[in-house]
């Protein structure tokens, strides 16, 4: 038997975490298929992977950092001199988990291993921890996670982790000792969660996140122990319908079991549910975010805000997107945000008598540079994936989003024309997984907005696609920025701080004045005609300028029309559509 820790520390938590994404990898599918609560998506298995994925790159690179500063300095051991600390690797895991979360399962998740290493890593010069250490952190996970939670429900993974917490906290001996003490609790809990929730118990599952808990505390007792519990889900009878369960769904993918689980927050059946789930990064003060808890709590369901010291993963289900991510932005600065709309298959827009798992026919994938500009294309019923200003997103992020949009048939708006090799990537991994993926080579968020207008998912697909790239094509567009250095243009030389008119990517106009150079940018557009003008207005463009450039408009051109979005924090000072 290979050697295994006897105590927590840092190498403990890099075993662990990837023990655990081994798990829940081999787990996924099945996780997956048994979900049916809070919301009947089948993600929850992936997006627990998806976030300890996210918590185990970062505890690896912590390592990798020591390493390489270790060499630098002559130093380290075959004892592990160079290596982190147990709180250096605790706080990248509960930091990498709270970047990463995906779901309202994975930002559970996040907070579980965020209360952790609030106890681990309480001493920073502490080399490890024993079995009362992880006992308090056990508990400590429980607790915050539960907090974290604006209504918890019962027979869900917060039962299975307090239970956990509880078995623990009844436990004498090692670290080995404890984890088993807690794998057994939390074990025995997602038994008994189908008794719980009636969902649950229609559909004769157990609760997904805590399946997902119990294969990472499985995970835990293999780290001490050096052997992997098995893995049981507490009676025959249970494991038998689990099992028929997710042979059912692979099978004929229609549905979990007959039931269509149409639940609300308290796990009573509802006619239908909000239509939107936003998650978002949030850099904010704890005032500012017990104030958005209030506001988000009023606006929809499923409202999960975790995190602390400045840095929030924020994830609720809403009807009114934009109305979500505005409530962040009064909150903070809001990014990497994900709005999904969920399908025509899912509980959330059908009736009772629509299967949850039933696949939309058709959906829309776009990429957007700020959180207006999502809030408008989630509205549009589009799966969005936000760009950050010198982030763009890669292609395994395209793809989870074209995953989220749960359709047999997805467009896919990349609105930037760096992103064409990434979205075709992107594109040939989705046809692999089985989904008709046509890719419109949008260069601007406007074409994107002129494609969406004219989408309709009744038509044939073929038919659709070319509408929409027709509408884009047609669409001239332009930006309206502030150089950062100086550099050679099309339009000559420009000095930091000059703005600058882009056309189509090139720039066409250099100025100093921010709505001189956006009218006459505009002006050179409408040369050629047009007949309908998208203004989107970052967050530093000029409180005037719309109301300028809709006059210039009104006055100079006509029958040309003039609409206007408010982007965000889009990068650009102005976005101009002209079609």
């Amino acid at each position: 038997m290979p050697q295994v820790p006897q105590t927590f520390d840092a190498l403990a938590v890099r075993t662990w975490c990837g023990l655990a994404l081994e798990a829940l990898g081999r787990a996924r599918e099945e996780i997956d298929a048994i979900n049916v609560y809070p919301v009947a998506d089948g993600d929850t298995g992936t997006n627990l992977y998806l976030t300890l994925e996210s918590a185990t790159a970062a505890v690896e690179a912590v390592f990798a950092g020591h390493e390489v500063g270790g060499r630098e300095a002559g130093g380290g051991d075959e004892a592990g001199g160079c290596r982190p600390t147990l709180a250096d690797a605790v706080r990248a895991m509960a930091h990498g988990a709270l970047i990463g979360a995906r779901g309202n399962s994975g930002t559970i998740l996040a907070q579980l291993l965020r209360g952790m290493a609030q106890v681990l890593a309480a001493d920073s010069e502490t080399a490890h921890t024993d079995g009362p250490g992880l006992r308090l952190a056990l508990r400590q996970a429980a607790d915050s996670a539960r907090q974290a939670v604006a209504h918890p429900v019962e027979g869900t993974v917060l039962t299975v982790a307090s239970a956990a917490a509880d078995a623990a906290n009844g436990a004498e001996g090692d670290c080995g000792t404890v984890a088993r003490a807690a794998y057994e609790g939390a074990r025995a809990a997602l038994a008994a969660t189908p008794g719980q929730l009636a969902v649950l118990e229609r559909a004769g599952v157990v609760d997904a996140g805590g399946r997902g808990l119990v294969a990472v505390l499985a995970a835990l007792v293999e780290t001490f122990t050096g052997e992997a519990p098995r893995m049981r889900l507490g009676s025959p009878e249970v494991h038998a319908r689990v099992v028929a369960v997710v042979t059912e769904v692979d099978i004929v993918g229609a549905g979990i079991g007959g039931v269509h689980p149409d639940v609300c927050e308290d796990g009573a059946p509802e006619e239908g549910g909000p239509a939107f789930e936003v998650i978002y990064l949030l850099e904010a003060e704890d005032a500012a975010v017990d104030r958005l808890r209030g506001r988000l709590d009023l606006l929809g369901n499923s409202l999960v805000v975790v995190g602390g010291d400045g840095l929030w993963n924020v994830h609720v289900h809403v009807d009114d997107a934009g109305a979500a991510v505005e409530a962040g932005v009064e909150a903070g600065r809001p990014y990497r945000i994900r709005i999904t709309h969920f399908g025509l298959g899912d509980v959330h827009t059908g009736g009772p008598g629509r299967p949850p798992r039933e696949r939309a026919q058709r959906a829309v994938v776009a990429v957007v540079p700020g959180e207006g500009l999502a809030g408008l294309y989630a509205e549009a019923g589009a799966t969005t994936v936000l760009a950050r200003p010198g982030e763009p997103p890669a292609s395994g992020e395209l793809v989870e989003a074209v995953r989220r949009a749960h359709a047999r048939e997805v467009v896919l708006l990349p609105n930037d024309a760096e992103l064409r090799h990434t979205a075709a990537a992107a594109a040939e991994q989705a046809r692999a997984d089985g989904v008709r993926v046509a890719l419109i080579p949008t260069r601007s968020a406007v074409q994107g907005i002129a494609a969406l207008a004219v989408h309709e998912p009744e038509r044939r697909f073929d038919e659709d696609v070319v509408a929409m790239t027709s509408a884009a094509g047609a669409t001239r567009y332009a930006e309206v920025v502030v150089a950062e250095r100086q550099s050679w243009t099309m339009a000559g030389i420009c000095q930091a701080g000059d703005v600058l008119g882009l056309i189509d990517g090139d720039v066409a106009v250099i100025g100093s004045d921010i709505t001189t150079t956006a009218e006459s940018v505009l002006d050179r557009m409408l040369s050629a005609g047009g007949e309908m003008v998208t203004l989107v207005l970052g967050d530093e463009a000029p409180d005037a300028i719309a109301a300028h450039l809709e006059s210039r408009v009104r006055e100079s051109y006509l029958a040309v029309d003039t609409v206007v979005y408010r982007g965000g924090r889009q990068g650009a000072l102005l976005l101009i559509g002209v079609e």
